[in-house]
């Protein structure tokens, strides 16, 4: 596919991608999702890539969904919509390899959704987060229901889907929305120092934490540990046998 929306590149085992719409402020739209959905397909294929980064160009990481799209659409095709950056979204949870929002402007609407898709974020001290669907009179259709109480709690999910107040990066760092902030001109080197050091641990180790912790989230506590254990003997005999020889010899591990 001939990308028109995102810039990706791909180096060094690390993937930076760059959604590039600054005269929308990165709105999203179909064309989007389409270049996402091919990008993520590809990805998925390669074995030489350990961590991917997702980021914006302008003043914006994503400013929200394009309203200039949605205005006409009927009940049916609104779903329809919704359905689609749902799956979008859906399957960065489901990459094997940790993806990390660099949110470097406003993360509103769909865009706080897209990073929240991802398995988390690094702030600029310039970003802005919001869920400002029911200014609209809608409510978010990209999972923000979903995972904004997943990820902050019910409470502070709801004030902020009830108001929709736009908070600092320092407010979303405080209720966990965020994992780091920084300034402005240090999140992509802080970002990528982050994917160096994932990119230097284990591959398989890596991959199997991000799918145990995923799906032991969506289940009870027992078939999570249960998969847990299953995971982590899988790794006996191969990559873990090689990290603890290495440990124990006292030299980097050869992956």
């Amino acid at each position: 596919m001939n990308y028109e929306i995102l810039k990706p590149v791909i180096e060094d085992g690390i993937a930076v991608v760059t959604v590039s719409r600054p005269q929308a402020m990165n709105a999203l739209n179909s064309r989007f999702f389409a270049e996402m959905d091919d990008f993520i397909a590809g990805l998925s294929q390669r074995n030489d890539v350990s961590v991917m980064i997702v980021t914006g160009e302008g003043k914006a990481f994503v400013a929200g969904a394009d309203i200039a799209e949605m205005v006409d659409m009927n009940s049916e095709q609104g779903t329809a919509f919704s359905k689609v950056g749902q799956n979008t979204f859906n399957s960065i949870g489901k990459l094997n390899i940790p993806v990390i929002a660099a949110v470097n402007g406003f993360a509103l609407g769909g865009g706080c959704e897209f990073a929240m898709s991802c398995d988390f974020r690094i702030a600029s001290k310039l970003a802005k987060f919001g869920q400002p669907e029911v200014n609209l009179g809608l409510i978010p259709g990209y999972a923000a229901t979903q995972r904004l109480p997943r990820l902050v709690g019910l409470a502070d999910a709801l004030y902020l889907l009830c108001t929709a107040d736009m908070i600092t990066a320092d407010e979303a760092l405080r209720i966990g929305l965020v994992q780091k902030v920084v300034e402005p001109e240090q999140l992509m080197e802080e970002c990528m120092a982050i994917a160096k050091k994932i990119a230097s641990k284990g591959p398989n180790a890596v991959k199997k934490i991000k799918r145990v912790t995923r799906e032991g989230m969506l289940t009870d506590f027992n078939s999570g540990s249960e998969l847990e254990s299953k995971e982590f003997g899988s790794l006996f005999g191969n990559e873990g046998a090689e990290g603890m020889k290495a440990f124990l010899e006292k030299r980097k591990p050869n992956w």
